[in-house]
């Protein structure tokens, strides 16, 4: 079975790469050891299929599971479907204008695209049953044989995606439109965010460069400069992404939310608006479990800060203190540590914080997605930034205090050896120390997340497949397959078995960058310059992963990168805080306190925060105010859209005749208005006889000529009586 990159490389125009035989999702279905269980669930799978309107077919999968294909059985029904989400956007204000009543005229105005198909039918097969879905949920409950639900690649289109962007320098609108139509705002929005974040860094790349031969290390202009830069970059951002979601016609989608089936309602109530039952959960009880975060953090960052504390204790005295035997590999102890224990322990606080999100119990998965990525950032964050914080403002400034407490190591080391005594060598601060963390930071650990993302995979899938093909060497392997389905088949059950793409570890991992820029670049002007060549790669091998080693995103609908903007302001702010305190701990001659904490002046210290921080806040009102006076594509074509809706509603309340621009009144058209009414109201009077006292007072003067007439008579008289 050859891999998909290898399909994409050599034999790309294969039959089996060119059709997807009309399939809309593959649902894999694990085959337990019960067989009466098995086929109960197998029959359950495919009634709820059919119930909503879903036609399938099943072939074998692997040795214990079977593929269902699912496609809609009436494209009359799929549009009726999609017809309905759109008016949907229209009642929540997502889209201005309502769509057209005729569904043909509709259709041909605003073609279906295919992540609006995809997500259309995924929620036809995924909402609860009350909401009109089949209500199958991989891995919970009823449906825990239910492994995974994915669409098949268009390997057409990502053959061709990634051929053109290997060949480009920057991303169009085009390029951004086509990941949307494909994968859904979800993923353009990410994809958009690196493309802007790339682009921005252009300038703070060349400054800093410049920075690094002219003004060296822990210069105060050049943090001023990147504070300033991550000001604008996060409000230009903010103002780019509203411009986005109204091009793409999803502003505000956020307030239609999806409902979480793992959702457990503690009662039920009358909705106070519309009236109907609706399923409660007590705010205050969820309060209670939130509160729970605030300990959680703590956790947090003393498990993962005792780790860290540890390691950099052992890694002080074996590089800095040790001058015995073995030096050279001994040194390489705290990183075999932290590479064999940080791992696990992010992933025990990562499940940790996933069951908090779940006993928090949110109706909706976009609010249960929010409150996870909140937890996650606080362990990105004390893993990411800890050992710079510990080597900034504890080995620096208080290394020559702490040194003597690391004579543990020394007399635990005696305990475990024949020496008497380990030999020791005179302790001094390294001042590289920093300057050697952020290049491992900004460049190798680039460079290993890299071959994590996208070797380590590829790797991984090769080996798999070649132990497959030992372990079934001489053994015969079944096959039903019809001969012209058999090549797409084996496609569909290598598509199985990729990892599910998840965009939440793709923002998380250029947040976390952005954060090294903000909060430390000071310490290496070069940092830019690096994101902005990694940034480069990142985005080609981030669309690499999406084709070859993933399966095709579900095309969800997003207006923003959602709880990821929240981080990236604060790590904008918080980094003006650090850069200040790194610049006035480091810059001079000396380089810092040297390990000494007496050479910092205090008040010194706090008043450069202080003032950095109104500084930021200052400079944030600022270019926010200058950004709003900027007008965008995005935001005209939404008042455009309102004025056509705003024109449109009068016409059919009022008639086109009065919402038409008037001509402006003339003498000619004043008197014979004027003239034409008044004799037709002396007329009525004089045929009815009498009139009131307000018909009379309206009928002195016969029209504009003898108004005039009087006018002037009663101006010189009163010029006669004033002389």
């Amino acid at each position: 079975m050859s891999s998909l990159s290898s399909l994409y490389a050599s034999d790309g125009d294969r039959p089996e790469l060119k059709t997807n035989m009309d399939v809309d999702y593959v649902i894999h279905y694990k085959i337990p050891n019960d067989g009466a269980e098995a086929e109960a669930g197998f029959v359950q799978l495919v009634e709820a299929l059919t119930r909503v309107g879903l036609a399938s077919e099943v072939r074998s999968g692997d040795e214990s599971s079977v593929l269902v294909f699912v496609k809609v059985a009436s494209e009359r029904y799929l549009s009726n479907q999609i017809y309905r989400e759109r008016v949907q956007d229209w009642l929540y204000g997502v889209r201005i204008t309502a769509p057209e009543k005729d569904l043909g005229k509709e259709f041909a105005n605003q073609p279906t695209s295919e992540a609006e198909r995809l997500r259309t039918v995924y929620l036809l097969i995924t909402k609860p049953k009350n909401e009109g879905g089949a209500g199958i949920t991989p891995n919970v409950g009823q449906w825990k044989y239910v492994t995974s639900i994915f669409p098949l690649h268009n390997h057409a289109f990502n053959r061709q995606w990634i051929k053109e962007w290997s060949s480009k320098y920057f991303l169009s609108e085009k390029d951004l439109d086509q990941i949307r139509d494909r994968f859904g705002e979800s993923v353009a929005f990410y994809f958009a965010f690196v493309q802007a974040y790339f682009a921005f860094l252009l300038f703070p790349a060349a400054f800093g460069a410049g920075a690094w031969l002219m003004l060296g290390r822990y210069s105060w202009f050049y943090a001023f400069v990147n504070s300033l830069w991550s000001v604008v970059f996060f409000e230009w951002w903010k103002k780019r992404e509203v411009d986005l979601a109204v091009q793409w016609g999803v502003r505000g989608v956020s307030r239609i939310q999806r409902p979480r089936s793992q959702f457990k309602w503690d009662h039920e109530a009358a909705d106070p608006v519309t009236g109907e039952a609706v399923k409660v959960y007590p705010p205050t009880k969820r309060l209670q479990t939130q509160m729970l975060q605030i300990p959680f953090a703590l956790g947090c960052l003393a498990i993962l800060g005792a780790l860290y504390v540890f390691c950099f204790s052992i890694e002080i005295f074996l590089g800095e203190i040790y001058n015995g035997p073995f030096k050279s590999y001994l040194t390489f102890t705290p990183t075999i540590i932290l590479t064999g224990v940080l791992p696990t322990l992010s992933t025990i606080l990562s499940d940790f914080a996933e069951k908090l999100t779940q006993w928090e119990n949110y109706e909706t998965s976009d609010a249960h997605h929010e409150s996870l990525v909140r937890k996650i950032f606080i362990i990105n964050f004390i893993t990411s930034y800890t050992p710079l914080f510990l080597s900034a403002f504890v080995y620096m400034p208080f290394g020559n205090l702490l040194v003597p407490y690391l004579d543990i190591w020394r007399v635990t080391a005696e305990k475990f050896t024949s020496e008497k005594s380990i030999a020791t060598q005179g302790f001094q601060i390294n001042p590289d120390r920093l300057k050697k963390q952020m290049i491992y930071f900004t460049v190798t650990a680039q460079v290993v997340n890299f071959a994590l993302e996208v070797i380590v995979p590829y790797v991984k899938r090769k080996a798999f497949k070649e132990v497959e093909k030992v372990q079934s060497k001489g053994k015969a392997v079944a096959t039903n397959d019809v001969p012209e389905e058999h090549a797409f088949l084996k496609r569909v059950r290598e598509e199985a078995k990729l990892d599910v793409y998840d965009v939440t570890g793709d923002y998380r991992e250029m947040v976390v960058q952005f954060g090294y820029l903000s909060l430390f670049s000071a310490i290496w002007p070069l940092t830019p310059l690096s994101f902005l060549i990694n940034n480069w790669i990142e985005l080609r091998s981030d669309a690499m992963k999406i084709a070859t080693n993933s399966q095709r995103p579900i095309p969800w609908r997003a207006d923003s990168i959602g709880p990821w903007l929240n981080a990236l302001g604060f790590l904008s702010w918080f980094g003006s805080l650090v850069s200040s305190a790194i610049v006035y701990l480091f810059s001079g001659d000396s380089e810092g306190p040297g390990g000494d904490p007496s050479n910092i002046v205090a008040w010194g210290l706090l008043l450069s925060i202080l003032l950095s921080e109104h500084l930021y806040l200052a400079a944030q009102f600022t270019v926010r105010y200058v950004l709003d006076q900027i007008d965008s594509p995005g935001l005209q074509k939404e008042r455009a859209e309102r004025f056509s809706m705003r024109k449109q509603l009068l016409e059919e309340s009022l008639g086109s005749e009065v919402t038409e621009k008037p001509l402006p009144p003339t003498p000619a058209a004043g008197e014979k208005i004027t003239l034409e009414s008044l004799e037709e109201e002396a007329r009525k009077i004089s045929t009815l006889g009498g009139g009131t006292p307000e018909q009379l007072f309206w009928l002195r003067q016969q029209g504009m000529d003898e108004t005039i007439q009087i006018g002037r008579k009663l101006i010189s008289q009163a010029k006669v009586a004033k002389h």
